[in-house]
């Protein structure tokens, strides 16, 4: 993750794992502070891997977290140095490759039957999400925010927190 954009979070938080380089990736969800939820699983998923207390502190904080804090509170698997990310990321992915597919497959199946989300949880999570970016208040902070980069490379994106408080201030 190099970007506190919240599309880019959910799909890592879908993905298996998730590593990050220590010095420059963000995590964060940011939708809170414009007036909506995260809708794309963020909700489900955080839940599930920090716990309700951090989740909600994540969540409706719209805050940005480092891979550091990231890592501390279960978002990601490791933060490592930028330097070694690829080569532990490709270490661990030949190792599991070398074992016997069916044992990898039915621990993967037996780990996403207790831990993965309700899909009409996630429907129902989009549906409220939907909902709230049609409100005039989210709609102009969303519009604000995206008349400064978001979801685009930059500055914005790398310090997303500041945007989200100060498209309230306006």
């Amino acid at each position: 993750m190099t970007s506190g954009a919240s599309s880019r979070n959910e799909l890592a938080l879908a993905c298996d794992m998730i590593f990050a380089a220590r010095e420059n990736a963000v995590f964060g969800q940011f939708e809170c502070g414009t007036g909506a939820l995260p809708g794309a699983g963020g909700v489900q998923h955080l839940a599930r891997r920090l716990g309700r207390t951090r989740a909600i502190e994540a969540i409706t904080g719209a805050d940005d977290f480092d891979a550091d804090l990231a890592e501390r509170y279960g978002w990601i698997n490791r933060a490592l140095p930028d330097a070694e990310l690829d080569a532990f990321v490709e270490r661990l992915a030949k190792r599991i490759a070398g074992f016997p597919p069916t044992g990898v497959k039915a621990a993967k199946r037996a780990v996403n039957n207790l831990t993965l989300p309700n899909r009409a949880n996630v429907r129902s999570d989009s549906a409220t999400f939907l909902g709230l970016v049609a409100l005039p208040e989210t709609r102009e902070r969303l519009d604000y925010l995206a008349d400064r980069g978001l979801q685009t490379p930059g500055a914005l994106e790398r310090d997303l927190r500041k945007a989200v408080a100060e498209s309230g201030h306006r």
